[in-house]
C-alpha cells in the first residue's frame, strides 16, 4: 500500500512537474515502483490459495484488467492531453493512483501476514538455486523478450512511426494504439482458458510468439505500404505476443513453494528488464543513424526486424524446454 502510494502517486505528482528527461526517467521509475506490488502480490494469492491449472487464466485476468489502463493511456488520454495540458492530466493519474492507495489500506487493513516457512532457504541462496535449474534457463530467454516487442513498441516507437511515416497526428496514433491496447487486453483474458483447451502451454506460447515474429515481419518488410497494414500488424503484435501469463504459469510450475513470491518477483523482473533494455538498446541504434536516416521507412524497418529477431531467438531457445502439461 505505501509502495503504491508512493511510487504510483508519487510518481505522478514528479511526471506532473517534469522540465528535465531525468525528472521523466526518476518519475518512471517511481511509477513502476508503485505498479509492482499490486501484481507480485496478486500472482503470489493465485499460487498459493489456487490450483496450478488456474494460475494462467488467473493472472491473464489481472493483467487483461490492468490492459484497461492501456486503454485510458491511448485515445482516451489523448483527448484530455488535448483538452487541459499534460502536466494537468499527469496529476489526474496520480490522485487516481492516491485513491488507489488509500482503497488497498481500507482492503487489507484486517488481513492476516502469510507465516514465514522454516528450514527452508530464503533469500540470494534460494533464488540461486533456481539458476541451477536447466528449465529455468531454458525459458528465462523466453521471459526476457516476449513482452518486450508490445509495451516498447507501444511504448516509445509506434507514435514516432506513425507520425513520421504516416502523418498521423496524436488523436489517430492514439487511436491505432488504442487498438493494439485492445488486443492485448483480450489476449489475456483469452489465453488461459486457450491453454486449458490445449492442454499444453508450450504448444501456445511458441505458436503465438512464431506469430508475433510473423508481425515484426511485416512491420519490416513494409513499413510505409498501408496505414492499415501497419495498424493491423501492430495491434497483432499485441495479441500474440501476449503470453505474460501463460510464460509465468510455465515458471510459476518451475519454483519451489518456499520460494513462490521470489521467484515470480524474479522472473517479473526479467520479463520489465527485458522491455527496458529493447528500449534502450533501440534507442542507442537510432543514436548511432546518420540524421538523414532517421524517422525514415527504413529506419523503422531496422527497429521492427530488431524486435523480430529476439523474439525469434527467445522463442527457438524455449522450444528445447520440457513442457509442463496443463492439469
Amino acid at each position: 500500500v505505501i509502495l503504491v502510494a508512493i511510487g504510483g502517486g508519487g510518481g505522478g505528482v514528479m511526471m506532473a512537474l517534469a522540465h528535465t528527461p531525468q525528472d521523466i526517467t526518476l518519475a518512471m521509475a517511481f511509477l513502476g515502483l508503485g505498479g509492482a506490488p499490486v501484481l507480485m502480490a496478486a500472482y503470489f494469492i493465485f499460487a498459493r490459495a489456487y490450483p496450478a491449472a488456474l494460475f494462467s487464466t488467473l493472472a491473464g485476468v489481472i493483467i487483461g484488467v490492468g490492459c484497461f489502463g492501456n486503454l485510458a493511456g491511448s485515445a482516451p488520454l489523448a483527448f484530455v492531453v488535448a483538452q487541459v495540458g499534460w502536466r494537468a492530466a499527469m496529476g489526474g493519474v496520480a490522485l487516481m493512483a492516491i485513491g488507489v492507495a488509500v482503497a488497498l489500506a481500507f482492503a487489507l487493513s484486517n488481513q492476516n501476514p502469510t507465516p514465514k516457512p522454516v528450514g527452508q532457504a530464503l533469500g540470494s541462496a534460494g533464488l540461486l538455486s533456481l539458476f541451477r535449474n536447466k528449465q529455468v534457463l531454458l525459458i528465462l530467454p523466453m521471459i526476457i523478450v516476449n513482452y518486450a516487442p508490445n509495451a516498447a513498441v507501444r511504448g516509445l516507437w509506434a507514435g514516432p512511426y506513425l507520425a513520421d511515416v504516416f502523418g498521423m497526428d496524436a488523436q489517430m496514433i492514439g487511436n491505432v494504439t488504442m487498438g493494439m491496447a485492445l488486443t492485448m487486453a483480450v489476449a489475456c483474458f483469452a489465453f488461459g482458458p486457450l491453454e486449458r483447451l490445449i492442454g499444453s502451454k508450450k504448444i501456445l506460447i511458441l505458436g503465438a510468439n512464431t506469430i508475433g515474429v510473423l508481425a515484426c515481419a511485416v512491420l519490416w518488410a513494409w513499413p510505409d505500404s498501408a496505414w492499415q497494414i501497419s495498424a493491423l500488424a501492430l495491434a497483432a503484435l499485441g495479441f500474440f505476443c501476449s503470453t505474460y501469463p501463460v510464460i509465468m504459469a510455465h515458471g510459476q510450475r518451475l519454483v519451489p513453494a518456499h520460494l513462490t513470491g521470489r521467484g515470480i518477483t524474479l522472473f517479473n523482473f526479467f520479463c520489465i528488464g527485458g522491455v527496458g533494455l529493447m528500449q534502450f538498446a533501440t534507442g542507442k541504434m537510432a543514436a548511432m543513424m546518420p540524421a538523414v536516416f532517421l524517422g525514415t521507412p527504413d529506419f523503422y524497418a531496422m527497429i521492427f526486424a530488431s524486435f523480430g529477431l529476439v523474439l525469434a531467438m527467445g522463442t527457438v531457445i524455449y522450444a528445447f524446454a520440457l513442457d509442463p502439461k496443463t492439469s
